[in-house]
């Protein structure tokens, strides 16, 4: 990696941090604290574990807002005087320029959220990303609701059976209490999110309704691709995109299998590909990002 760069690349299940080759992992960012204290505070400690010299810090952000979006208060609030450069970014750039570099076309990077970006020849456009309560649909969040409803409508009576219930039991067996516990959990994204692993090995055992929450899944983030890619096309007839699909929920072969029948039947001219590296990549990338890019106003830098 680039010398002196110091690499964050932040989501809510865990923060991975990359400086000089050695990668690190610290606990994920709380969307019920400020955050960038949060981002100072790992560089920082990522600094003194590691004992290198750092001058450029760069994150990407899960769920960063234009208020936070502020490259100069992030390097104000670091207190390292060797580093006098910090970019900022939402981790939706991050996990692009990670996964598909120069290329045009779509990354959706579904992991406890979900957010997509597209790239095209003239326009950028993000779709989704707008947290658990508003949004986030496909994401591991998402289906670990969808499985927790599932588990409660067939408690209630008003649903079908599902191996869910049993999942459900061995975290609450009382079933009827389990939404307070939820509630008043501070992990609780995580929480629902833990059972998107569930959900998929059920799946793939033959249970039904993991079965269509794992097809729904793979419908919404489609559309979310889709919807982005449409957003940026030109309409020239020779107009082509690459599409990546990255993150935990992919691991499931029957969400991955229904994201791929989505998108191949779109009227767009796709081909879905493997990332080039990972967010933690695209993190290292925006130390070296040229200012023609089209991604390039979405970075907030910051120099002392």
């Amino acid at each position: 990696m680039t010398t002196g760069v110091l690499a964050i690349d932040a989501g809510q299940t865990g923060i991975k941090v990359r400086v000089h080759g050695q990668d690190l992992v610290f606990p994920g960012i709380r969307t019920d604290e400020p955050l960038l204290p949060q981002l100072a505070s790992v560089a920082t400690a990522a600094i003194a574990r590691t004992s290198v010299g750092v001058s450029v810090v760069t994150a990407g952000v899960s769920g960063l807002t234009t208020r936070e979006a502020d490259a100069a208060a992030l390097l104000a609030r670091i207190a390292e005087p060797a580093v006098r450069e910090v970019v900022l970014a939402h981790d939706s750039t991050t996990s692009f320029l990670g996964a598909l570099g120069d290329r045009r076309g779509a990354v959706v990077a579904a992991g406890t959220g979900v957010v997509t970006l597209a790239v095209g020849a003239e326009r950028v456009a993000r779709v989704d990303g707008w947290g658990y309560l508003l949004g986030d649909a496909g994401s591991g969040h998402w289906i670990g609701r969808e499985a927790l409803d599932a588990v409660m409508r067939e408690f209630d009576g008003r649903g079908p059976a599902t191996a869910l219930r049993a999942v459900a039991e061995e975290r609450w067996p009382d079933l009827s209490e389990a939404y307070i516990h939820i509630q008043s959990d501070p992990d609780h994204v995580q929480v629902l999110a833990s059972f998107a692993a569930h959900v998929a090995r059920l799946a793939g055992e033959g249970d039904l309704v993991s079965q269509r929450v794992t097809a729904r899944a793979g419908a919404e983030l489609a559309h979310s691709v889709e919807t982005a890619l449409r957003r940026v096309r030109t309409g020239a007839p020779d107009e082509r995109f690459a599409v990546c699909a990255i993150g935990g929920v992919f691991r499931s072969p029957l969400l991955r299998d229904a994201f791929e029948s989505h998108v191949a039947a779109s009227e767009l001219d796709v081909t879905v590909v493997d990332p080039l590296g990972h967010g933690i990549d695209g993190a290292v990338a925006l130390a070296g990002l040229e200012p023609r890019h089209p991604l390039a106003h979405a970075v907030s830098t910051a120099r002392a």
